[in-house]
């Protein structure tokens, strides 16, 4: 569907001509506009939601379902998405009340069941649907205790008051802080159906500016001597192309170009995709990995298994697609297990885990003293990059990063790296005529 092929000037009429008064939609998109709303209100008759209300739900489901016709192009799946808030927030002047079916049982069970179906219809990934439903359970059984309220009679008082008892009584990381804040949020406005209005009065956590850890380059020679095997060729990655850590394993075989020496992340953070540097000094030990992994992947497949897990969109479309080589795991986990969302036994990627005591087992063995992590090599892959005189543009890109002021960030380390003046504790011990055994 790179074009439409017919007109629909004959659908929302009303609509149409209020875009075109109001300026809000180039001319040529308006009739666009108005079949992207006359389909969705189409979707929302026939699953019995009200065309008259917003509801995110509805228009999650609508766009969802887009996501499995492929002749949807992403530019038209934003597209819709325009049309329908312009229909609602614009032509029928409605308030985001991001209204939705609100859970009306006080049951944990059943608010945690339909938080994880929106979870997943908004293709969150599977360790925040754990972080999140672990930050609700805590709140509603904080709320339970100091208000005695029923789960569906807390408001916005109680989820300030808890943010506040986090930072007050918890002394919690404002990292931490905001991550309870964007899970609470979201039960209050997708499963309970409230809007929490202005939280400005909330006790937040307070977060002064923090430079990351970056490990010298002897640092990370010491680090890589002291691994060999699969454990080096991880390190290797997530250092040589600044992968974090769920990208390395999430990683699948078609995503790697050993012609043009690219990874391409799917998915990454704020679900974008990027293209980062393969280094060309792993890509022999790469070849090989891959060979033990089809071996692996061809023997599950004659045990009858042999299928990994593609997000619902794609698994719609593509239903065979588990099965092919090309989308298997880079790196897959030692041992078949059951998927925790679909309860079919497969093997999956391998455990953040176990990437993460693979590098902290080398720090301690290369005896590098500091609070290092996973992470780290991908700090100290942006800054020597810079360091080697990369623009920070590109920097930028390889990363991933939205704004280039989240890049800017290694331009502090850098300095901190480079060369110092000289203190003035050196340049008067320097002097002969200083008597430095007094």
């Amino acid at each position: 569907m790179g074009k439409m092929e017919t007109t629909f000037d004959d659908k929302l009429p009303a609509f149409q001509k209020y875009l075109l008064e109001k300026n809000l939609a180039p001319a040529k998109n308006v009739p666009f506009y108005a079949h992207w709303v006359s389909r969705f209100l189409d979707y929302a008759r026939r699953n019995e939601f009200s065309a008259l209300e917003y509801q995110e739900v509805a228009v999650l489901g609508f766009l969802d379902s887009l996501k499995s016709e492929n002749h949807v192009l992403d530019w038209q799946h934003r597209q819709a998405n325009d049309s329908i808030r312009l229909y609602y927030f614009h032509y029928l002047n409605k308030t985001d009340a991001r209204s939705v079916k609100a859970v009306a049982s006080d049951s944990l069970s059943e608010i945690i069941q339909e938080t994880k179906r929106l979870i997943r219809l908004k293709h969150y990934s599977y360790s925040t649907e754990r972080t999140y439903l672990q930050w609700i359970e805590r709140f509603l059984e904080y709320a339970r205790q100091t208000t005695k309220k029923a789960i569906t009679e807390t408001d916005a008082s109680d989820f300030k008051n808890f943010l506040s008892h986090l930072a007050l009584a918890r002394r919690v990381s404002a990292s931490t802080q905001n991550q309870a804040f964007n899970a609470i949020l979201f039960v209050f406005r997708y499963v309970l159906g409230k809007e929490v209005g202005n939280l400005a009065d909330t006790v937040r956590a307070k977060r002064g500016q923090k430079l990351p850890v970056v490990f010298s380059v002897e640092e990370v020679k010491r680090l890589l001597a002291c691994m060999n095997g699969k454990d080096f060729l991880i390190a290797g990655l997530l250092y040589g192309a600044g992968l974090r850590l769920m990208e390395l394993a999430l990683l699948r075989v078609k995503d790697i170009d050993m012609d043009l020496n690219t990874l391409t992340v799917r998915s990454g953070k704020g679900d974008k995709d990027r293209t980062t540097i393969l280094p060309a000094t792993v890509k022999d030990q790469l070849k090989n990995h891959l060979i033990e992994a089809k071996s692996l992947y061809e023997s599950d497949l004659f045990r009858g298994y042999g299928e990994v897990h593609l997000p619902d969109a794609l698994s719609r479309k593509y239903p065979n697609a588990g099965k092919e080589w090309a989308w298997q795991y880079v790196f897959p986990a030692k041992n078949l297990s059951v998927d925790p969302r679909s309860g079919r036994v497969a093997r999956h990627h391998i455990s953040d885990s176990a990437i993460q005591e693979v590098i902290k087992k080398a720090i301690r063995k290369a005896g590098i003293p500091k609070h290092a992590s996973v992470h780290t090599l991908r700090h100290s892959f942006a800054t020597h990059l810079l360091m080697n005189g990369v623009n920070i543009r590109e920097v930028q890109e390889l990363l991933g990063h939205k704004n280039v002021e989240t890049t800017m960030i290694y331009t502090h380390v850098l300095r901190d790296m480079s060369k110092a003046p000289k203190s003035p504790l050196d340049t008067l011990l320097a002097d002969e005529a200083f008597d430095k055994n007094r």
